[in-house]
């Protein structure tokens, strides 16, 4: 009975593991934080800058893929404590995300008088930008994320989409300037997350 209370358990864990599909769109949902600090660093530059430019595009990829294995880390020990409501958890975290991202894109942003050229300038948006990864990771855990096989692709692409849409985000903000202020990029982000977060619950009540 024990036996086959395990191997159930374990197709389920598998059955849970996002496709590539969902990864790719989450690391895109994902990246528009740093896509939508791209467009105002564009903005302020005003031309492009390779050197920075790339070094913004590293150090947000970087920091993107580094917190969801942090928080992956930091709760994949106590998976048996939270197997029970580990689909609820899931929801909420991304929900929740998903929900605050798409509120503030409603907001009127503030202008902000800053060197994104600056390296400590760009290590302290890359932790800003960065935060929601964290708690993504832990979102993996609940999805059957426990072996670093499974987390290195996402990772992975995570980190690639970031790096791509930031050095995409000031291209747009050198070449649309103020106009690039108007673009909603949490939106669509917001939208995305959240929608994972439904697609995860649905799965696993109707399991």
């Amino acid at each position: 009975e024990i036996t086959t209370r395990l191997v159930g358990s374990e197709m389920c864990i598998r059955d849970s593991i996002m496709t590539g599909i969902e990864i790719w769109a989450l690391a895109l949902g994902l990246s528009m934080d740093c896509f939508a600090v791209s467009i105002t660093s564009g903005i302020i530059w005003g031309r492009v800058r390779w050197k920075p430019m790339l070094l913004m595009a590293f150090f947000f990829g970087l920091f993107q893929a580094l917190n969801p294995f942090f928080g992956w880390l930091g709760t994949r020990y106590f998976r048996y404590l939270i197997e029970s409501v580990d689909h609820w958890i899931a929801f909420a975290i991304l929900g929740f995300l998903g929900i605050r991202m798409i509120m503030e894109s409603f907001k009127d942003e503030e202008e902000k008088h800053f060197n994104p050229a600056s390296l400590k300038v760009i290590l302290a948006m890359a932790v800003a930008t960065s935060i929601d990864a964290l708690a993504v990771g832990i979102s993996f855990v609940c999805m059957g994320m426990n072996d670093w096989s499974d987390l290195s692709y996402p990772l992975a692409v995570i980190g690639l989409v970031s790096f791509i849409m930031s050095l995409v985000g000031v291209f747009l903000g050198v070449r649309c300037g103020r106009y690039a202020k108007k673009i909603h990029a949490d939106l669509l982000g917001g939208i995305i997350l959240f929608a994972i977060g439904v697609k995860v619950l649905i799965e696993h009540l109707s399991a």
